[in-house]
């Protein structure tokens, strides 16, 4: 049976160099974070001297020898859908009738955000609209938060 990929190894590795590289731009501590898990990666790097490398040069090398956590890689798609494209994520609770802004839940709503029926809604209103790159969305959403999202799994399987 092959590995199922997780939802960032499943994006190619362009779109994975550019939300790296989103990242190092957005958050001071990230090239330090990224520099020290490439130093335990081993190679002969000492994490003070990755730090001085470029940002692209620090997150290829991140991805290179995957040395991104897999808890690196549920923040960078959070940053992905979220933050840089909410689009997916604004269609998706558009259509359940969940309020946000922009894309962004309210901090008191509470798990499950919408019944079976409204999430069937809002994952079939997302593949219509974003096809590929809405399924990899919903993907992302089964593989990490499925309580919040109950039957979206019948919908978009988790190794799809």
């Amino acid at each position: 049976m092959a590995k199922i990929l997780s939802p960032f190894k499943s994006l190619p590795l362009e779109r994975r160099q550019w939300l790296v590289l989103e990242a190092l731009a957005k958050h001071k501590g990230a090239k330090t974070l990224y520099a020290q898990r490439i130093a335990a990666k081993g190679g002969g790097f000492r994490a003070a001297t990755l730090v001085t490398w470029s940002a692209e040069k620090v997150g290829k090398e991140a991805l290179r020898l995957g040395a991104l956590t897999a808890q690196d890689e549920l923040e960078l798609l959070q940053l992905l859908y979220v933050d840089l494209e909410p689009q997916y994520q604004i269609t998706f609770l558009d259509a359940m009738g969940v309020g946000h802004e922009n894309g962004v839940l309210p901090e008191d709503l509470e798990v499950p955000y919408a019944g079976v029926d409204a999430v069937k809604k809002g994952a079939e209103a997302v593949l219509a609209a974003h096809g590929d790159a809405g399924r990899h969305y919903l993907r992302t959403l089964v593989v990490y938060n499925l309580a919040a999202w109950p039957g979206l799994e019948t919908v978009v399987p988790a190794e799809g």
